[in-house]
């Protein structure tokens, strides 16, 4: 049967209005339906018993359905390391597709999510995080794509582009959100200027690009909370940017007061009926919100459906769409382009790396090497039917070998192992007991969060269930020290002194700080929570069936007397512009390991560049630069083209404009066009509401990472 809603989704597809189709089915709802657009269908109690004893977003979260109308609500899942509903594919977390630097790529996984999300029901997806981590202690950094806000942006806008041929895409966290421990507390204090130029431009980024949503943080901006913050949620979005689609709320402890919320700009209170169930009709009555307010939210939403209903691609609701084997194939590419090779030293008078299979004892040590270990346990986690470990794909690339594993925290027969073997390879790094969402047992019994939660029906008990299913429940977290557990900086020393053909593999989404034995080790591998082929991509990289391509999206210092200022435990802190390697060039300190760097089993040289095109004016300008790359190794690759710029007002500052892949074939040469941004250049002008970019030269440098000596300059 064609419903009402149908015959808007046909007609906006034939080119109607989205806005107008929305108000012809928003004049037929009741009152009670107008309001049912604005928060979740699923009764507050109800929801947690289910997150308790079924655990989070087993089956996508509904919003504003209309039965009756045919109106689906949104139909809201998890992500952004996959699709969290069922059993999905468990891809790298975002920050290790950062390090891909790959739009295209990304765009592919957001193709491969998207079509799972339709898979298990749900029309919404939440996971396109682009939060910028102002310190790498934060907890959920890897849901992130990296430290800087051009990586940020183009990252989410390939995402969102892939996503939203099946499903609208949601943005997150709006803004400023980049401490865990205490995001349910902190005030964020912020100057004008700052927010514009560094914590801003990859959400309009990703706006530019057409999300359909972005979700509010749980954090205060300036003594408002973001969830009903009307300078972001209204003047910045709609006022400033000119946006149409629809902000929701984070989840439970998102808003703090139903009419507030509406009136300044939040249109859909997420996951359950809460605030806005118990209290809006109440609120509507005494004159603290209105009937229009109302509206607005409710075409913003019923539009936002209508055009993804009418462009999306067709899938059925099908559990064999999930985890095929084309996205655990896609899962396995992401995975091994992500591996970074930060360091890889002569031994015996040949780099270490890649490993010969034909080798005949492996040591592999390290608790990680045996561990399910994909990323943190909250509401980005994925369920995949499968994993695979590092130890399985060492194995699996080394049938002939025999494997010894040391899977204890014992120093000591991690070096007898070593002296046994014809290599060791350490997996060290993280967990989700170390990092990640956390949720403590005091948040549920904080009254200032529980006197959120509507009162419970007569007779009804709070449920009860395992508390990790809800989130995390105690653990992860923001990380107490950037450095690896003492042990681990034990095994690793003693195991190198056994043996001096040792790799070190990190696991983790972060920068880490290596001082104590950096030196000592010939080679290093970034792993990151690589996903479920995650243990068959390392041994790609490790044995030379891949070529390492993956590059830092952040820089790694060599002290964290070099970050801005940092306690888990604070609940109010300043944020300004400087962070990552922009603050490491202001102290004058060289990185560890800077923005963008990464080794290749060959070797590339920079033949030229020119500016072949230039679009848009001022701040708004993108430019084009053709780069020419000769792979001078024996071995085809993928090289990341960055572009480095300096000018405008903060013209003694070095900021990333661009960045492209190239394949290259050993012994050749390729072009690679890449885009080149100004907006970083500019300054915010609070006259105009806007980046503006002061006149004069732009001087570029084409590189393999930040303050490449190698560069090629360009002045523009």
């Amino acid at each position: 049967m064609t419903t009402s809603f149908d015959q808007s989704v046909q007609a906006v597809r034939d080119g109607a209005d989205p806005f107008a189709q929305a108000a012809y089915l928003y004049e037929q709802l009741t009152d009670d339906e107008r309001l049912g657009l604005l928060d979740g269908d699923q009764p507050f109690w109800q929801g947690m018993a289910d997150m308790m004893q079924v655990g989070y977003n087993a089956a996508p979260y509904v919003h504003g359905a209309v039965e009756r109308m045919g109106i689906p609500g949104t139909r809201f899942v998890d992500g952004p390391r996959g699709c969290v509903s069922g059993q999905g594919t468990a891809f790298p977390v975002s920050m290790a597709r950062g390090a891909t630097w790959d739009v295209d790529l990304e765009e592919r996984v957001g193709e491969a999510i998207g079509t799972e999300v339709r898979a298990v029901g749900g029309n919404f997806f939440g996971g396109v995080c682009i939060n910028l981590p102002r310190h790498p202690a934060w907890g959920r950094i890897q849901e992130t794509y990296g430290e800087d806000t051009c990586i940020l942006g183009e990252m989410g806008a390939a995402l969102t582009r892939g996503v939203q041929r099946y499903a609208m895409a949601c943005a997150k966290h709006y803004a400023l959100n980049s401490m865990e421990n205490k995001r349910f507390q902190v005030d964020v204090t912020i100057d004008e200027a700052s927010l514009h130029e560094q914590y801003l431009p990859h959400f309009k980024r990703v706006v530019d690009e057409g999300v359909a949503a972005i979700m509010s943080a749980y954090n205060s901006v300036n003594g408002q909370w973001a969830g009903q913050n009307r300078y972001l949620l209204h003047e910045v979005l709609r006022e400033q940017w000119g946006w149409d689609g629809i902000t929701v709320s984070d989840f439970i402890w998102g808003l703090r007061d139903a009419a507030t919320s509406l009136n300044n700009g939040l249109d859909l209170e997420e996951p359950f009926a809460q605030q806005r169930a118990q209290n809006l009709r109440r609120q509507l009555a005494a004159g603290e919100t209105s009937w229009l307010m109302v509206r607005r939210a409710g075409l913003r939403l019923l539009a936002a459906q209508l055009r993804s209903y009418a462009f999306r691609k067709d899938v059925p609701e099908d559990s064999s769409l999930l985890a095929t084997a084309e996205h655990r194939a896609l899962a396995r590419e992401a995975a091994t382009r992500a591996m970074t090779l930060l360091k890889n030293d002569d031994v015996d008078g040949s780099p270490i790396l890649p490993l010969s299979s034909q080798l005949d004892t492996i040591a592999v040590i390290g608790r990680l090497a045996t561990a399910e270990n994909m990323g943190d346990s909250g509401s980005s986690m994925v369920h995949p039917p499968s994993h695979v470990t590092p130890v399985d794909g060492i194995r699996a690339a080394c049938p002939g070998a025999r494997i010894v594993l040391v899977a204890d925290d014992d120093p000591q027969a991690a070096a007898r192992a070593a002296s046994r073997a014809d290599v060791a390879i350490i997996v060290a790094g993280f967990d989700k007991h170390d990092e990640g969402e956390w949720v403590g047992g005091d948040t549920m019994n904080d009254p200032v969060l529980t006197r959120l939660f509507p009162a419970l029906p007569a007779g009804a008990e709070a449920p009860t269930g395992d508390a990790n299913a809800v989130m995390t429940a105690g653990y992860g977290g923001d990380r107490s020290h950037l450095t690896l557990r003492e042990v681990d900086d034990e095994i690793i020393r003693a195991v190198v002194a056994a043996n001096s053909r040792t790799v070190v593999t990190l696991v983790g989404a972060g920068p880490i700080i290596m001082e104590s034995w950096r030196n000592k080790i010939p080679a290093i591998v970034m792993m990151w929570y690589a996903g479920m082929e995650g243990g068959h991509a390392l041994a790609d990289v490790l044995f030379g069936a891949a070529n390492p391509s993956g590059r830092l999206p952040f820089s790694i210092p060599t002290s964290e007397d070099h970050l801005p200022a940092f306690n888990r435990d604070w609940t109010a802190v300043t944020y300004d512009r400087w962070h990552g390697q922009r603050l490491l060039d202001r102290l004058g300190v060289e990185a560890a390991f800077p923005l963008g760097w990464g080794l290749s089993y060959c070797a590339y040289r920079l033949d030229g560049a020119q500016v072949i095109a230039s679009t848009g004016q001022g701040a708004e300008r993108v430019i084009t630069v053709r780069v020419r790359v000769t792979n001078t190794g024996a071995r085809d690759g993928i090289q990341v083209i960055q572009v480095y710029g300096r000018g405008g007002a903060h013209r003694e500052e070095t900021q990333l404009l661009g960045f492209a892949t190239v394949e290259v074939r050993a012994g050749r040469s390729a072009e690679v066009d890449v885009p080149v941004r100004l907006t970083q250049l500019g300054s915010w002008d609070p006259q105009v509401g806007r980046i503006v970019l002061t006149d004069g030269p732009v001087c570029l440098d084409v590189a393999f990472h930040a303050h490449d000596a190698n560069a090629v300059p360009l002045v523009v």
